[in-house]
Formats: structure tokens, C-alpha cells, sequence
């Protein structure tokens, strides 16, 4: 699959089988007009592998909304590459989204004004 992708979409959990799934060895396998795409969680990918590889070449290029330290940091490695799309971890933000949430918090205020119960995300 490496070999033969043009675009290569991560979309798992982060877990002890997935931390680095994707690093060095894996890259290389990828053509060098091949792009990664990452919107997962960003310890999936060896950052620093990612960074060698848009570097020199071995990918052609990468587009992120994850990082494994976030927000980036100014003057970070990946911040200086032009083969790099950059965004700040906000895949989740859409109208719909948006629209729901917002919902919610209108319900759960006039459930409070109320006196009847409100959403609990984390019982204490």
C-alpha cells in the first residue's frame, strides 16, 4: 500500500500499537510524489522521520492538523518546510459542529435555569 499511494490519510486512535506506526522505514517505502495526511493524533508519525523525509525529498509532501506538541512551537522545523500545510488542529470545527454544540449549551443553561438536570461530560 506504502509503495503505491499517492496520498496516504491517517485516521486511528493514538494507543501503544500506533505511537511511531508510521516512521523512517515506512516513509521510504512511500513514492516520492506521495503526500501524508494527518488528522489523527500526531505521535502516530515520527515527526522527525516526516521532517527528514519533506526535507530530502522522500515524500513530497505533507498536510498536518496535529503535531506531538501542540500548539507548534514558533520557529519549529515543520513551520519552515513550503511542501508542509499547517493547520491548528481544528478538524472537528465545522457549521454542523458548531451548530450542535452550541445547541447543547443552550439546553443544558435552560435545563439549569430550570432547576432540572444538565448534560454531566465527567461525574465528580
Amino acid at each position: 500500500l506504502l509503495s503505491s499511494a499517492d496520498f496516504l490519510s491517517i485516521h486511528l486512535v493514538l494507543s501503544d500499537r500506533t505511537r511511531g506506526l508510521i516512521g523512517a522505514a515506512e516513509l521510504a517505502q512511500m513514492k516520492p510524489t506521495a503526500s501524508l495526511i494527518n488528522t489523527s493524533r500526531g505521535p502516530i508519525v515520527d515527526e522527525r522521520a516526516l521532517i527528514g523525509a519533506l526535507r530530502d525529498g522522500t515524500i513530497a509532501a505533507a498536510g498536518l492538523d496535529v503535531y506531538d506538541v501542540e500548539p507548534l512551537p514558533p520557529g519549529h522545523p515543520l513551520t519552515m518546510l513550503d511542501n508542509v500545510v499547517l493547520l491548528p488542529h481544528l478538524g472537528y470545527v465545522t457549521e454542523a459542529t458548531f451548530r450542535h454544540m452550541y445547541a447543547q449549551v443552550i439546553e443544558d443553561i435552560a435545563a439549569f435555569l430550570d432547576g432540572t438536570p444538565v448534560r454531566v461530560l465527567t461525574p465528580a
